[in-house]
């Protein structure tokens, strides 16, 4: 017996004082530069269903941060969601830190149109967007009911008060607008009016309501970044973005919800500035996050653009639950300066819209290099020559099939259908291989995490307790990412980044649906704690992560809905620098909806 103890005590010293702890006996995967993995199975493996509401959140957040949650808890969560795919894989390539690629050298030479002029060929775009029954207003629409004196700018802004104030005023409050300001509203407004008057409209913008995501500055609101605890003092100084929007002539009708810090999918925000933000197509369910009242403000009809950010899909999310267009735009392509910097290397800002044609407009309107962004100063300039080319002929679509039926059989039904309508235009379907997608999707991951982690690194330490409870979950689980797998995860997305290069060698388009799934619903405790899903969060996430992984550019437009009623949308992404395209694709696929539903809670501005 007693030599039983002598050998324990014996291995607890040298595990514990002599021998060196490597954490993990898994036998590396060995991979070869440039080279995709030889196993050419679809790797994407859905993560357990491990979720937290109610009380269930609120112990899981205090856990999360106590040594028994760090050391065990975290980490347990980690491999169950296979967040550790990385540290078991020899990557030999050089990481890339920032997803820029420089443009390349084309046939086509560049335009040197002024951006007026670009703007007004737009307007005149002629597309067959208007359906019998319900349709959304359009900026044309506005514009044409200036421009022939139905009504002016002032009446609208008037239209837009009442129904501010209407919105938060039922019994199911929308919250996707949560600062504007009446009297600046009528002010902007009356300048357009004077200037329809005179005829001198700065751009097709003028007079068209906007709001931008609480993430970006706005002159003179709150910069709080869905917190209770930033924006303290109001803004002096724009974004770049509400700058360009003020000097097209838009009205900006206020600041939009959003996810507490962009850190969710659903945009459940609960904290007594935000509130959580309804889905005008069915207010039990939500709107999808992180630009939550950016996607609600648009279907409800509050306005026809809204600006947001999109790290990991938060531009197309809530546009594809809440059943209109989004556009991720190419990295660097949209100036992100006066954004909060949460995530450098993952985010771009862009346009939500009622219509393909609405976010070729305020894509016009909003991209092009800026001084005080440095990614965004060596791009190529915009060209809209072959957007409006009546048919789809010579054009190849990339579809991984695996990866495009892991979805719900509705959703899958609906996107296949509009992908067969693209080939009756002369589209040309070729079946791919995406490869090592599970690998992007936890190097996409990794990357936004960490980075989100290390900035926010200061306001965890200090404002722990102002934070919702889910937000404290993420940011425990951002603390036990290494230095090392952040990167191993720029060395994948390096990867990522040359198999996309030679996929779009052969196609011009990859197609998958935008969400596997349609909006799912909140539950009573979700209003009061917030919710953490972390199956709910992979899932949406699944068609978008690639993107803001390698930084290529992603339309979602609306194609159907449930038998519920809920909105469905097909994904569009094309290479580095070529938005054009996606807008040509997506003024096709508007053509296969039949119908447009009506939100349940919608205003009608006009």
């Amino acid at each position: 017996m007693e030599l039983i103890w002598v050998v324990l005590a014996v291995l607890a010293f040298y595990f514990g004082f002599l021998h060196r702890c490597t954490g993990c006996c898994t036998r590396p995967v060995i991979r070869e530069k440039g080279k995709m993995d030889g196993w050419y199975g679809y790797g994407v493996k859905d993560v357990l269903s491990i979720g937290f509401s109610g009380l269930a959140l609120r112990v899981c957040s205090h856990l999360a941060n106590t040594i028994f949650g760090q050391l065990i808890l975290m980490p347990l969560i980690m491999r169950m969601a296979n967040l550790t795919l990385l540290r078991h894989i020899v990557i030999p390539e050089d990481p890339t830190f920032i997803p820029v690629v420089n443009p390349e050298n084309s046939n086509k030479p560049p335009r040197h149109d002024s951006n007026e002029s670009i703007l007004n060929e737009l307007l005149q775009l002629s597309v067959t967007e208007e359906r019998h029954g319900f349709n959304f207003k359009s900026i044309s629409d506005f514009v044409q009911a200036y421009t022939s004196g139905k009504i002016t700018p002032t009446q609208v802004a008037k239209n837009v008060i009442r129904a501010l104030e209407d919105a938060d005023q039922t019994t199911t409050p929308l919250r996707a607008i949560v600062q504007y300001d009446s009297h600046l509203i009528m002010k902007m407004a009356e300048a357009s009016t004077a200037r329809y008057r005179d005829n001198t409209p700065l751009s097709p913008l003028d007079g068209i309501p906007v709001c931008i995501k609480e993430e970006m500055k706005v002159v003179p609101y709150y910069h709080r970044v869905g917190t209770l605890y930033l924006g303290e003092e109001r803004e002096t100084e724009d974004a770049t973005v509400a700058r360009k929007l003020r000097e097209a002539g838009a009205i900006i009708i206020g600041v939009s919800n959003m996810h507490e810090l962009g850190l969710g999918v659903t945009g459940c925000n609960v904290n007594r500035y935000h509130g959580v933000p309804r889905n005008p197509y069915n207010p039990q369910h939500f709107t999808g996050g992180s630009s939550s009242g950016s996607g609600a403000a648009v279907a409800a009809g509050l306005c026809p653009l809204a600006i947001g950010s999109d790290g990991g899909g938060s531009i197309r999310i809530p546009a594809s639950f809440c059943g209109v267009v989004g556009l991720k735009v190419t990295f660097g392509r949209i100036s992100s300066y006066g954004s909060h910097p949460l995530s450098y290397s993952t985010v771009s800002l862009g346009p939500i819209c009622t219509s393909v044609k609405d976010a070729a407009m305020a894509y016009a309107i909003l991209a092009g290099p800026d001084p005080n962004y440095s990614y965004s100063l060596h791009q190529p300039s915009l060209n809209f020559d072959e957007i409006a080319l009546p048919d789809l002929e010579n054009l190849r679509f990339g579809i991984d099939w695996k990866f495009f039926t892991d979805c719900d059989a509705k959703v899958l039904d609906v996107c296949q259908k509009a992908v067969q309508h693209l080939t009756t235009l002369g589209a040309t379907v070729v079946d791919l291989h995406i490869p090592e997608l599970e690998e992007a999707q936890t190097a996409h991951f990794i990357c936004i995490m960490s980075e989100v982690g290390q900035f926010l690194n200061m306001d965890f330490n200090n404002q722990y307790d102002k934070m919702n409870l889910d937000t404290r979950v993420s940011l425990a689980l951002a603390s036990k990412f290494t230095s090392s797998d952040y990167i191993q995860a720029c060395r994948q997305r390096s990867r990522a980044m040359h198999f996309l290069k030679e996929i779009f060698k052969d196609v011009q388009c990859i197609i998958t649906p935008a969400i596997p799934n349609t909006a799912p619903p909140s539950k009573s405790s979700d209003f009061r704690y917030g919710c953490c899903d972390l199956h709910t969060l992979f899932s949406t996430m699944r068609y978008m992560q690639l993107a803001n992984l390698t930084g290529i550019p992603s339309l979602v437009v609306p194609v159907g809905y449930s038998s519920s009623g809920l909105p469905i949308n097909l994904q569009i992404m094309s290479k580095w620098w070529d938005e054009a395209i996606l807008f040509r694709v997506g003024l096709k696929v508007e053509q296969f909806r039949a119908e447009t539903k009506k939100p349940q809670i919608y205003y009608d501005l006009l």
